[in-house]
């Protein structure tokens, strides 16, 4: 019996597009039972709406507290029965109540080489730093920002000429291949979350998870 989940947006969701299309083809064994965003505008809404997905809208300005909007989101959320549940850009901070809630079970995608660069603006900080390698980490969400169980990295080397945006526009390619690998694992019942670890196919994972290559 395939898996459900449930996919969290904010923006344009061009991660959220990448699972709809691997859901299509058939690379995820699994489907998306519904996308909620906090904001109305967000085209990652019209995606979905697109792919005939059940859409909301559950916007934080409508809750006198970050507390009280997590408690409808978690009731949104679980309304759908999801087996997991799937950040895309989702660009709020989770409550602590919130996480535990579905600890084990939900997946964020993190652009930087995590434990690199929690947090925002990560593209320049690798660059201010000197990076010479900078990517993207798909992981476990727990209670600390970004600071879950990695699952699976991808990297790109950084030249000299790049910018904050050629290296988001690079790293969005590679997001776009390993987010859907890993929802697939999920779906399939290889990758669990155990005594703060990432584990796939019965093996516990280094804590910088996979690291994804491409085959020539």
């Amino acid at each position: 019996m395939s898996k459900n989940f449930v996919v969290l947006i904010s923006g344009s969701g061009s991660n959220l597009q990448a699972l709809i299309d691997a859901c299509e083809s058939g690379q995820i064994d699994g489907r998306i039972s519904a996308v909620i965003s906090n904001k109305a505008d967000a085209y990652g809404l019209v995606r979905a709406e697109n792919a005939n997905i059940p859409t909301h809208t559950l916007s934080h300005k409508s809750f006198a507290s970050r507390e009280e909007y997590d408690i409808e989101l978690a009731k949104l959320i679980e309304s759908h029965q999801p087996d997991l549940v799937v950040l895309a850009g989702f660009m709020r901070i989770l409550t602590a109540n919130f996480v535990q809630k579905f600890v084990g079970k939900m997946l964020n995608i993190h652009p930087s080489l995590l434990p690199k660069y929690q947090g925002l603006n990560t593209h320049q900080r690798a660059l201010d730093a000197g990076d010479k390698q900078h990517g993207v980490s798909v992981h476990f969400v727990t209670e600390e920002l970004d600071g879950g169980p990695v699952v699976c990295q991808a990297s790109i080397d950084v030249t000299s000429d790049d910018t904050a945006e050629t290296l988001a526009q690079r790293i969005h390619k590679k997001e776009h291949i390993i987010y859907p690998l890993v929802v697939d694992w999920f779906c399939k019942g290889k990758l669990t979350m155990q005594n703060g670890a990432a584990w796939l196919d019965d093996k516990v994972l280094p804590a910088t998870g996979i690291q994804y290559v491409e085959e020539n």
